[in-house]
């Protein structure tokens, strides 16, 4: 019987290509096969290091095909290390489907640590390390980015997000429209010449953005939800006797109707319209109000 092969999950540098690690340069040079997310990226980093293994892709558009003929290798007996452009495969790209195809098939896998923007991000970022949660992109629907963040409203833990060059202005605009305006972290180019960490609250980092273009991909690390609830205030007499008390969607939503009531709408149409702003049903606005 044939003996089963093994996927390693190889995390190459962020940018500067010392980061490589030793162990991950002797697998690469002694799988039967890499399994890259663009060819064109990873013979780069092969060819500086004179690593001479064959190279197949393996990305988004291609796993369903892919994914099951690197199976069909690692089941004949081959290893095989996959590896992303840059980082460490199976967060936020389709690693993750390979590893638990593998998995199901009964073949080993085996992580290799290294290098991974979020982390580096996040323990250079001076906010909380102690509770965090890795959320990789935003949803690019404005509806389902709105309903995204809302469900991290009230969440403690420290965030931390993927968002390109392009995106990075709409996407901070996103956070402080839900979340507020928190204490917010930008790393962008890390390891490289130009590494930069922006630092401020989501109010200051947009108007950064607003006098320098955007470059490099970045890491949005913000803080968590306050733990000690807010004062107690209200939002005023045609909102009724509703109080706002936590850092939470309930209170977004009230801040918003106070909003367009103050522009002259009505409560019930100042409800609608502050729903559709923030991704929810009239009927879901209305729950919230209520309990």
């Amino acid at each position: 019987m044939t003996e089963l092969g093994t996927l390693y999950l190889c995390p190459t540098p962020i940018g500067n290509l010392e980061d490589i690690t030793l162990r991950v340069l002797k697998i690469l040079k002694e799988v039967d096969l890499i399994a890259a997310e663009d060819t064109r990226v990873s013979i780069k980093l092969l060819n500086y290091f004179e690593i001479k293994t064959p190279l197949i892709s393996y990305h988004e558009h291609n796993k369903r095909t892919q994914g099951p003929k690197l199976v069909s290798f690692l089941q004949e007996g081959k290893k095989i290390a996959l590896v992303t452009d840059a980082g460490t495969p199976g967060l936020s790209d389709p690693g993750e489907d390979l590893a638990k195809d593998a998995i199901e098939a009964g073949i080993k896998v085996v992580p290799l640590p290294g290098a991974a923007a979020a982390i580096c991000a996040l323990v250079a970022s001076g906010l909380s390390t102690k509770r965090f949660v890795f959320e990789g992109f935003l949803p690019k629907k404005t509806r389902e980015r709105k309903q995204r963040l809302s469900e991290l409203v009230s969440d403690q833990r420290t965030l931390v997000f993927y968002e390109s060059p392009h995106r990075i202005k709409k996407t901070l605009k996103a956070l402080k429209e839900i979340l507020g305006n928190r204490q917010v972290v930008i790393a962008r180019e890390m390891t490289k010449i130009h590494e930069e960490f922006i630092r401020g609250t989501l109010e200051e980092v947009m108007e950064r953005f607003d006098n320098i273009l955007p470059r490099g991909e970045m890491v949005i690390v913000i803080e968590g939800a306050n733990r000690e609830p807010k004062s107690t205030q209200k939002l005023g007499d045609n909102v009724g006797e509703l109080e706002l008390s936590g850092n939470d969607l309930v209170i977004k939503l009230k801040s918003e109707m106070q909003k367009n009531m103050i522009k002259g709408l009505a409560k019930r149409q100042a409800l609608k319209k502050s729903a559709e702003e923030l991704g929810l049903s009239r009927n879901e606005a209305y729950e919230l109000l209520i309990k």
